[in-house]
């Protein structure tokens, strides 16, 4: 495999995982707001765990560049590592959401 092709492959795999982790967390959202707290739960795990997997693959990338194999930095690469960001803030925020749908209904 040439080393474009493995970049391709970290920042597709990178994308794929923040993506998963995003929708999960989403739908974790929707679940709190209809009171399925424990289906919110499971959703935020699943992002979580989705998210752990995208840190599998930027440690793996950053690893490979402090060992001396230098990446190079395409438009995909940096787009790759702005879903990673994203997902991450959006899980955070989803948990936030979930905490308030909780206090919400505990205060009906």
């Amino acid at each position: 495999m040439s080393e474009e092709e493995k970049n391709l492959e970290f920042a597709m795999s990178l994308i794929t995982y923040s993506g998963d982790a995003k929708s999960s967390a989403m739908e974790a959202i929707f679940a709190a707001k209809k009171s399925a707290f424990d289906e919110a739960e499971t959703k935020l795990k699943q992002a979580e765990d989705a998210l752990l997997e995208a840190h599998h693959v930027q440690t793996n990338m950053l690893t490979k560049e402090a060992q001396g194999e230098h990446i190079n930095l395409t438009l995909l690469t940096v787009h790759s590592q702005d879903h990673f960001i994203t997902a991450i803030t959006f899980k955070d925020l989803a948990q936030e959401m979930i905490d308030l749908y909780k206090e919400v209904k505990n205060n009906k």
